[in-house]
């Protein structure tokens, strides 16, 4: 893994966290840059009123009115009181209680990637895409395509770097959000919006690894039906930045370390063995050890109060014995962002 040119992670990524209002055009700031993937959650309930809220994921390719949620398997939507637009340092939203709900403030944790723009059509693969949104420096693609039910096709993500994680969602069916991980075995997969085990079913992403180019899909609906729209969220890994890979859990509060090489400021795993939540921690809710709060993306829960983990200088260290993130023999996959704290070019410094 060939070291990055990244010496602020934050041109790449942001938390962003914001109080709502229930006004229209409420504008939230602090991001750092124009997003092309903005993740909603409201994180806190605030006591006798509404509870919990579905994600909201939109991004530049699909347009701001358009959203998903990770939650459910439901279709692309259009909204007019969601993301409304985005800024050179965050974004415009609309009044919809999963963004902005009104009355009394809630408190909501807004994840952001940078990508490029609408982007432009890729002719890599087999399958032409549509828009390919590429970001080559933090290893972030987004990608819209239409299918043609033929196995094996493959489609060009523009990463040049070969991706470690890759996300799909068809916009046009109540299918499952389905995730090729580099460590889940070939031919298995996972569902976002589910907390399923790891899934043997090779007609969705099949056997063949991606590579620096292009990602393979089989002719399931979830990734390639014929006519059908996806988007697909690619992720490769940038030592000092990104890290995306597996551990095994060990039922102690002194638990399980991953070494990531920098201090994670995002981290979301899930446990493939069991019927577990893919957990989401991020270092701005409370954002010290050990107050980091979890998110669910498979669910509108908001967020817990059990002290998981600690996000440390080159990783994470795991402080709750739990099957959903550290139980004994258990095998995880995990995606963790962050920032190299020394060193140039997010090269990690060694000790002396």
């Amino acid at each position: 893994m060939a070291y990055t040119t990244i010496n602020k992670s934050t041109d790449y990524f942001n938390t962003k966290i914001y109080n709502s209002t229930g006004n229209d055009n409420l504008a939230i700031t602090g991001v750092g840059f124009e997003a092309d993937l903005t993740w909603i959650k409201k994180a806190k309930v605030v006591s006798g009123s509404n509870t919990n809220e579905a994600h909201m994921w939109a991004d530049q390719v699909r347009g701001g009115n358009y959203y998903l949620n990770s939650s459910s398997n439901a279709a692309n939507a259009s909204s007019s009181v969601d993301l409304k637009s985005w800024q050179s340092d965050g974004f415009t939203l609309g009044t919809n209680n999963r963004v902005n709900q009104g009355s009394t403030p809630h408190t909501y944790a807004s994840w952001n990637w940078k990508a490029n723009g609408q982007g432009s059509s890729n002719t890599d693969g087999s399958i032409n895409t549509i828009y390919t949104s590429v970001n080559t420096t933090a290893g972030f693609s987004i990608i819209r395509y239409d299918g043609n039910g033929t196995s094996g096709a493959t489609i060009g993500h523009g990463l040049g770097s070969t991706p470690a994680m890759i996300i799909v969602k068809n916009l046009d069916s109540t299918e499952h959000w389905t995730v090729r991980h580099k460590d889940v075995t070939a031919g298995w997969n996972l569902y976002l919006n589910l907390t399923n085990t790891q899934d043997n079913n090779s007609t969705v992403f099949t056997t063949t690894a991606p590579t620096s180019s292009v990602f393979s899909v089989g002719d399931n609906a979830r990734t390639n039906a014929s006519g059908s729209a996806y988007i697909a969220y690619c992720f490769a890994e940038k030592q000092g930045y990104s890290k995306i890979g597996s551990y095994i859990g060990s039922s102690s509060t002194n638990g399980a370390f991953i070494y990531t090489g920098f201090k994670p400021t995002f981290f979301m795993a899930k446990c493939i063995d069991n019927a577990e939540s893919w957990y989401i921690f991020d270092n701005k809710r409370e954002g010290y050890n050990p107050e980091n709060r979890d998110l669910y993306a498979d669910t509108e829960a908001s967020e817990g109060s059990t002290d998981w983990l600690d996000l440390v200088s080159n990783g994470i260290k795991f402080r709750y014995n739990s099957i959903g993130l550290n139980a004994s023999s258990n095998n995880y996959i995990y995606m963790a962002i962050g920032q190299s704290l020394v060193g140039s070019n997010n090269v990690p410094c060694t000790a002396r």
